[in-house]
């Protein structure tokens, strides 16, 4: 795990010096931000499982969310309708290549929180999905207000429209649907590093949109959110 801990601190000094930098930032910095939190997660998943069962369910989760965002694109389902800008970087179908790393990196942390929260099996899928989909609620409203996407008719939480959660936490139920089918056999007690992971960025998210970027309601949204999974999941950690 001492890789991991030297990418999380790593990670954790550039988000503050990403957060504590005068907009609009520069797209490469949220690409290379976007590929160093990929690094980050998938080097815990791997420590963690070992190599095949690390990172083949991070990769799917990856392949998956992207397949969803094709489709969303294409259709307006399960989304709703939305376009990207070409920010992000290389599109395939109109969807950056880059989509996937926003499935694939805080699914580990989710599964793993989830696992920690869960009293059974069966509820672990739908746990880690609402986990996944509360980060989105940080994720989606400054992604839109710096230009990466748009959604064509606004929406009433910082221009997203609710059917936005409602597509997340769908995609997400099948992403852990098959991570569980991958790696379901996992102690619910293991990857202190993927529960580090998803508290720093509630804390942290949370901090930079209510101290540096003024924006209190997605600062008091988010925090709900993905607070509603961290703290249950760190009380359990400490017991």
């Amino acid at each position: 795990m001492t890789r991991f801990w030297a990418l999380f601190a790593a990670l954790a000094a550039a988000q503050v010096a990403y957060g504590r930098a005068r907009p609009p930032r520069p797209a490469r910095w949220t690409r290379g931000l976007v590929g160093l939190m990929l690094t980050t997660s998938a080097a815990e998943a791997v420590a963690a499982r070992g190599w095949r069962r690390g990172s083949v369910p991070v990769a799917a989760a990856g392949a998956l969310g992207f397949a969803a965002e094709v489709v969303g694109v294409a259709t307006g389902r399960p989304f709703g309708r939305y376009a990207y800008s070409g920010k992000l970087g290389p599109r395939v179908a109109g969807v950056p290549v880059l989509a996937a790393a926003a499935w694939a990196l805080m699914a580990r942390p989710a599964w793993v929180v989830a696992g920690r929260i869960a009293r059974s099996r069966a509820a672990r899928v739908p746990l880690a999905a609402g986990a996944l989909t509360a980060w989105d609620v940080f994720l989606d409203p400054r992604m839109v207000r710096d230009g990466y996407w748009t959604w064509l008719g606004g929406g009433r939480y910082e221009d997203v429209p609710a059917s936005n959660f409602v597509g997340w936490f769908a995609t997400s139920l099948g992403v852990f649907a098959l991570w569980a089918a991958l790696d379901g056999d996992d102690p619910p007690g293991d990857g202190t590093g993927a529960i580090a992971l998803y508290a720093w960025t509630w804390a942290s998210e949370t901090f930079a949109n209510a101290a540096l970027w003024g924006r209190p309601r997605t600062a008091v949204a988010g925090a709900t959110a993905m607070g509603a999974f961290a703290l249950p999941a760190l009380a359990r950690r400490g017991a």
